[in-house]
């Protein structure tokens, strides 16, 4: 649930924004603040970046983020009325975010476009995120500038506070690299790699809440929407590990809740996994992905892999899991940016390799490269992207995935068309 400086500002718990609280900012005068600012009539929609749009994005995103509240006249930065931005269509909240992508460098991914009110009274409230990307900076024809707030006015930042926000970015990456490394440590120790492929997955939040713990339940539901979107992102052409952890039963661990594995049996082992939901948004995913049994195998026995080879399609789901993992938790948590690393870890001897199949559907590694070390992947997705752009995400990072094991074609996982269509 949204906690904008508005909720804040009238004492308000988190929840939807309304027009009650539009009216109830109106009736108590509520001036202006660095992440508030009052506007009474939206920019046009066409050549919206050279209005001062992206300029006050910027400056919100510089700031420490804020909302800015289209449809609220005020008088010496004081809320005095509410008045009607007319029409407000999905092609318009379009160009608002296209501009915040376009005509700001580096872009301000995330906003948040709320749609308050009824026909006469109708009102837009866009969200900008915090940012660690900073410092945001405008062109404009030969220049540049960088926005930032002061209290209620924007003001363009001198060289020095160019200079610290820079280093504030750095010092930030530096960190995220940290983080990283710490959360793949822990999810690794302890695997047996020296006799079977495993895939670590991790993420972190680019910013990290600062909030109360998750509860159980909270867990639990994040849980039952991921399983639900890894089956939407894969299908059930393989093995998902997360049908292979306790999903109803989240265990507590430090500042986290701990998904332990239940393929403990002999016959099941070789589909072991665990996962982890952090207090701060961070989640991690540990599967084992090599030595699978073949899929004309019985249930309680029959032939398997050798440790070090991993079908594709076990990498994949493994990616569908661990995204949807991440998307359920930042729609849980609010989180907007995660950092994620995906690795393959093996100790055993012979060199990794990654199977794919044929057009006939059986199992081969004519095109596999033999690798004597997976270089774990890195990128970083928007975990509050549109559900056919988030579905690309997982696309694009099972097959920088599974690339790496001289794989072309990612099997399962086929998002919709880039423009929309099916």
């Amino acid at each position: 649930m949204p906690f904008t400086p508005l909720h804040r500002i009238l004492g308000l718990a988190p929840g939807p924004l309304t027009g009650d609280i539009l009216d109830a900012a109106v009736t108590a005068g509520v001036t202006e603040h660095s992440d508030l600012d009052w506007k009474s009539e939206l920019p046009p929609a066409k050549g919206l970046p050279q209005t001062d749009f992206p300029k006050d994005v910027a400056a919100m995103a510089n700031s420490g983020g804020g909302v800015i509240v289209y449809g609220v006249q005020e008088t010496q930065k004081a809320a005095t009325s509410r008045v009607d931005v007319g029409e407000f269509d999905e092609g318009h909240e379009r160009a608002l975010r296209s501009a915040a992508i376009t005509a700001i460098s580096p872009p301000v991914f995330g906003l948040g476009v709320h749609r308050v009110g009824e026909a006469g009274n109708r009102a837009v409230v866009v969200e900008i995120p915090a940012s660690v990307d900073g410092p945001h900076l405008i062109y404009r024809h030969d220049y540049f500038g960088a926005p930032v707030r002061n209290d209620a006015d924007t003001v363009w930042m001198k060289e020095r506070q160019i200079e610290a926000m820079y280093r504030a970015r750095f010092d930030e990456r530096r960190h995220a690299t940290e983080a990283l490394d710490s959360l793949f440590t822990e999810a690794a120790a302890g695997r047996d790699s020296r006799k079977r492929a495993w895939l670590i997955a991790v993420a972190h939040p680019r910013l990290p809440l600062v909030r109360e713990r998750l509860t159980r339940d909270q867990a639990q539901k994040v849980m039952s929407k991921a399983e639900s979107l890894a089956l939407m992102y894969a299908g059930r052409g393989d093995v998902h590990p997360l049908e292979s952890v306790d999903r109803l039963n989240p265990r507590p661990g430090l500042r986290r809740w701990v998904l332990v594995n239940t393929a403990a049996a002999a016959y099941s082992l070789w589909k072991e996994a665990w996962a982890t939901i952090h207090h701060d948004g961070s989640v991690t995913l540990a599967a084992a992905v090599g030595g699978h049994r073949r899929a004309a195998s019985g249930a309680e026995g029959g032939e398997f892999f050798e440790g070090r080879h991993v079908e594709s399609s076990a990498i994949e789901c493994s990616i569908a899991d661990m995204m949807a993992l991440v998307r359920a938790t930042a729609d849980l948590t609010g989180a907007g940016e995660y950092d994620v690393r995906v690795g393959v870890e093996w100790a055993g001897e012979g060199p990794l390799t990654i199977l794919t199949r044929d057009t006939m559907g059986f199992v081969y590694d004519e095109v596999s490269t033999p690798l004597h070390r997976y270089t774990p992947v890195e990128t970083t997705v928007n975990a509050v992207a549109s559900d056919p752009d988030f579905f690309w995400q997982v696309h694009d990072l099972a097959q920088d995935c599974v690339n790496q094991g001289g794989v072309s074609n990612v099997l399962m996982i086929r998002p919709p068309e880039r423009d929309g269509s099916a």
